[in-house]
């Protein structure tokens, strides 16, 4: 079995990774804060979520949120292709509180914050994928060890 067939770690690696997408993105917002018409933009993270779950769902052909994992050839295929929520992230306008006479939606307070809360939802996500790998370490080595 492969470690990119495990959900945690397919949801964990699917999080960092749109979470690094939010950063670039609230990074592009921050460089834009002084252009005329320049609109805040975010992830949309129920578009995320939405995936995630029909991910870790196995699109309804799993039992409850488990899914079939194939760790022999002779093992039946799932028919689901898999939606891979790493891969999809839909960017959407979300101005901020403020939009100054030129046009311009950017407030950097705000910015900064949710560069922040990034940060820390990231370190988390970082956090549980180092925790499961630990588990999964000790459960596979030798007793005694």
């Amino acid at each position: 079995m492969s470690m990119s067939n495990i959900q945690i770690f397919q949801a964990l690696r699917g999080t960092m990774s749109m979470l690094g997408e939010r950063q670039k993105v609230l990074a592009r917002n921050i460089a834009n804060a002084d252009t005329p018409g320049f609109v805040a933009r975010d992830v949309d993270e129920s578009h995320f979520q939405k995936l995630l779950n029909q991910s870790a769902a196995g699109n309804g052909r799993g039992v409850g949120r488990v899914t079939l994992q194939v760790t022999d050839s002779a093992h039946i295929r799932s028919s689901s292709t898999g939606n891979d929520p790493s891969r999809s992230y839909k960017i959407v306008s979300r101005p901020d509180s403020e939009t100054t006479i030129n046009g311009n939606s950017v407030v950097l307070e705000e910015q900064v914050m949710r560069v922040a809360e990034t940060r820390m939802r990231y370190e988390a996500a970082a956090g549980l994928y180092e925790k499961s790998m630990g588990l999964l370490r000790l459960a596979l080595s030798r007793p005694g060890r």
